[in-house]
C-alpha cells in the first residue's frame, strides 16, 4: 500500500506550535480568502 509522509520542521517551542494549531483566530486569518466563519460555540481563542 502506498504511503506519503510529510515532515515539517518548525523552529519554535512545541508549546507555541501546539497553541497555534488550536487557535480559532489564526484559522480565521488563514482562511480569509474563503470567507469562512465560526458561527456557533467557541468562535475565538483556543479550542
Amino acid at each position: 500500500m502506498p504511503r506519503i509522509e510529510i515532515r515539517t520542521k518548525i523552529k519554535s517551542k512545541k508549546e507555541i506550535v501546539f497553541d497555534l494549531s488550536r487557535s480559532i483566530d489564526l484559522h480565521k486569518i488563514s482562511t480569509e480568502q474563503t470567507n469562512e466563519q465560526a458561527i456557533a460555540g467557541k468562535i475565538s481563542g483556543l479550542i
